[in-house]
């Protein structure tokens, strides 16, 4: 049998009651800085918030991908930084070379004077059968040769006289000069310090005075301009293997690696991605190419060295523009989604957060109340204790 109360001391407890729960939910609030700690409290801030917080989530996931692009570019950034310096040593070894004194002789072929008295003569027909040609190479299979075939004969020839045919020789693309020497002979110099051979049938070399194995090679190599294209070789080698070392977590856009970044959590169609192309920087990409034995030893030779040297220079400096500008937007990217990610929180804490200056002053006001009714109770039960005053 339970006892029964009076209304005065029900009411009291009831109301203390009330103040406990009230107490206890602002603690809590207070303990977790959440008024939302639950989908029993606020189920659309609940799980708004939470959806808000797992986009968050995903987005600090890909910025450690983000970040790895961004150290990709910059150790291929600071590869071409590095090669560039290589190609401009190996510019410098050429230019080096071209101040030494360039040992090759010229290749010089000089027909018979007993054979050629008639080239005393420039207007002197040539005495040959039209359509014979003969050739003229410079160079050889280390140096790389130059060819170029003249047809000659008597009459209607392309080239029928020794003018005409010295006038075609000196016009052509050989570094080759044709002329008629002091002995009245045709004497024909390779200026480029390559060598020199003249073919053809017999009867249109022996025209010309010159034998049917008509050939000049040039002087010794020089030991000063073989040290240079040395060290243009052992160059070559050092751009190889910093291409090869420029690469970052597996990726080498230097070797021709293509490097994908994502950028959103989305998949499909929807997705954020940027692809950055590679490209092959080591010695054989930028057209750089070993110097063999013989190379080096005449200007026209390390001219085109330098040749190729420039262009890879400007090769170099093209894609150092296009990384730096992939860099730039790959920056842009983590900064926007820094903010994003900053953006997506803030306002999941706003929908679930609790004022904490609120609920610090409801606490203290819920705990003055429950002294008061405390106080409440203790006057009710004196109250009904005045019963007793009557037996």
């Amino acid at each position: 049998m339970s006892a029964i109360l009076s209304t005065g001391v029900r009411q009291n407890l009831n109301s203390l009651q009330s103040i406990k729960s009230q107490q206890t939910m602002t603690e809590s609030r207070l303990a977790t800085g959440k008024k939302v700690n639950s989908a029993l409290d606020n189920p659309v801030n609940f799980f708004t918030s939470a959806s808000l917080n797992d986009r968050a989530g995903d987005l600090t996931n890909l910025m450690d991908g983000i970040s790895n692009s961004i150290q990709t570019l910059q150790a291929a950034s600071n590869g071409i930084t590095s090669i560039t310096s290589l190609v401009k040593d190996a510019q410098s070894a050429a230019k080096q070379a071209l101040q030494t004194a360039d040992s090759e002789t010229d290749a010089i072929v000089t027909g018979s004077v007993e054979d050629l008295t008639k080239s005393k003569s420039m207007v002197t027909d040539l005495g040959v059968a039209d359509g014979t040609d003969i050739t003229i190479t410079t160079g050889n299979s280390t140096t790389g040769t130059s060819v170029k075939t003249f047809t000659i004969g008597t009459g209607s020839g392309e080239y029928d006289t020794v003018g005409s045919l010295l006038k075609a020789i000196n016009a052509s693309s050989l570094d080759v000069s044709a002329v008629i020497d002091d002995n009245g002979a045709i004497s024909i110099e390779e200026t480029g310090g390559e060598d020199l051979s003249i073919t053809g049938s017999a009867a249109s070399i022996t025209s010309l005075g010159f034998s049917t194995t008509a050939s000049s090679d040039t002087a010794e190599t020089s030991e000063t301009r073989d040290s240079f294209r040395q060290q243009f070789n052992d160059i070559l080698v050092q751009i190889d293997q910093m291409a090869k070392d420029s690469g970052y977590n597996g990726i080498n856009l230097l070797m021709g690696n293509d490097l994908t970044t994502t950028f959103n959590e989305k998949t499909g169609k929807d997705q954020s991605t940027m692809t950055i192309s590679g490209t092959v920087f080591n010695s054989s990409g930028l057209g750089l190419d070993q110097e063999s034995e013989g190379g080096f030893q005449t200007n026209k030779q390390v001219n085109k060295v330098l040749d190729t040297l420039t262009s890879a220079l400007t090769d170099l400096r093209t894609q150092s523009s296009t990384f730096g500008s992939n860099l730039s937007m790959v920056q842009a990217r983590q900064d926007f989604t820094n903010n994003m990610v900053s953006t997506l929180t803030t306002g999941a804490d706003g929908l679930v957060a609790a004022d904490t200056n609120a609920e610090s002053a409801n606490l203290l006001a819920l705990q003055t109340r429950q002294s008061l009714s405390t106080k409440a109770l203790s006057l009710a039960n004196q109250a009904d204790q005045s019963v007793l005053s009557l037996f």
